[in-house]
């Protein structure tokens, strides 16, 4: 099981993928670091796919909630490339996709990170991050999207990891928001005035 505590009241079947929901500033990519920082402190790797920050920042937050230092914290960078710096190299803890509609290039970079941390390091428990899907639904449409994520979801699934994935609701009609729920096996909704809360699929 993926114990959420203490930031959400709930442990999750290892192959969970959740979508984290909510208006702007209300908290779900400080959520979902913290979740997946809570993961490093107990020996979990953790994967930021991000579409919004350049890796050095998420690691810059990373750092604050978790000494990473030797742990398999890794991120996939789908900004910096698209901003026009191209002298970026992968490394172990930093591959970069061409931009966020490069959605093959993402799947792939996430599936080599999970082998390396499976085949090198003997790790069997992945918390991934993807922040944010309204990016991805900037730039291309929503059955794109879907695909991508059916695939990317399976994949987290085959590999018994926990999939944390940022929406921002208030961007989206309520057709495109069904749409992708399809997809997750539990929501969480951030509030402006409360606490996240967590509502699981009944299996």
């Amino acid at each position: 099981m993926y114990d959420l505590r203490p930031r959400l009241d709930a442990e999750v079947e290892p192959g969970t993928n959740l979508l984290l929901t909510g208006p702007p500033l209300t908290g779900k990519r400080s959520l979902a670091l913290d979740l997946l920082a809570e993961g490093t402190e107990g020996g979990d790797a953790a994967i930021v796919v991000t579409t919004k920050d350049s890796a050095d920042r998420i690691l810059k937050d990373y750092a604050k909630r978790v000494s990473y230092e030797g742990k398999p914290v890794a991120v996939v960078d789908c900004v910096t490339r698209q901003q026009g710096v191209s002298d970026v190299r992968d490394d172990d803890r930093i591959k970069y996709a061409s931009s966020p509609v490069d959605m093959t290039g993402i799947g792939i970079k996430l599936s080599e990170f999970l082998e390396a941390f499976y085949r090198n390091q003997g790790i069997e428990r992945n918390r991934i991050m993807v922040h944010s899907l309204s990016t991805l639904l900037m730039y291309a449409d929503l059955q794109t999207v879907f695909r991508f994520l059916h695939v990317f979801t399976g994949r987290i699934q085959s590999v018994d990891g926990l999939g944390l994935f940022c929406i921002d609701s208030t961007a989206h009609d309520d057709q495109t928001m069904n749409t992708l729920k399809q997809l997750f096996d539990g929501i969480v909704e951030t509030q402006e005035d409360g606490e996240p809360t967590i509502r699981l699929a009944q299996s």
